[in-house]
């Protein structure tokens, strides 16, 4: 069984997706990139800007679930440039605490509106 999870306090999905699936004791978080969920735009500024607010908006889909980053057991990140990697992972340690949940990090050729990143998650509840 499938059930939608949504928070107002992230960016609507911008398709045909929900922006989290609890599937049994699972949470499935859709891709967020650094959208302002009261504009709709882009947050202006370096990686570092844009990757607190991608976990800003994921940390209000987690909550929607009564999930905290404390039940992220894999994360995905995707970045538009590998070079800001150190930066997006200076930023990615402080939202999490130790063990830090299974990661892949990969280069993607462009990003959903050319955001810098993007970082899809799975939680166990």
């Amino acid at each position: 069984m499938r059930e939608a999870v949504s928070s107002s306090s992230a960016p609507e999905a911008i398709g045909p997706y929900s922006q989290a699936i609890r599937a049994g004791s699972l949470l499935f978080l859709s891709g967020q990139i650094p959208l302002d969920p009261a504009t709709g735009e882009m947050v202006q500024g370096d990686i570092a800007a844009q990757t607190h607010r991608v976990f800003q908006n994921l940390s209000a889909i987690l909550q929607a679930a009564g999930a905290s980053f404390d039940n992220v057991v894999r994360t995905t990140v995707y970045l538009a440039d590998m070079n800001d990697f150190p930066a997006m992972n200076a930023v990615y340690g402080t939202y999490f605490s130790s063990p830090a949940p299974a990661r892949a990090t990969v280069q993607a050729a462009r990003l959903p509106k050319d955001a810098r990143v993007e970082i899809d998650l799975i939680a166990a509840l």
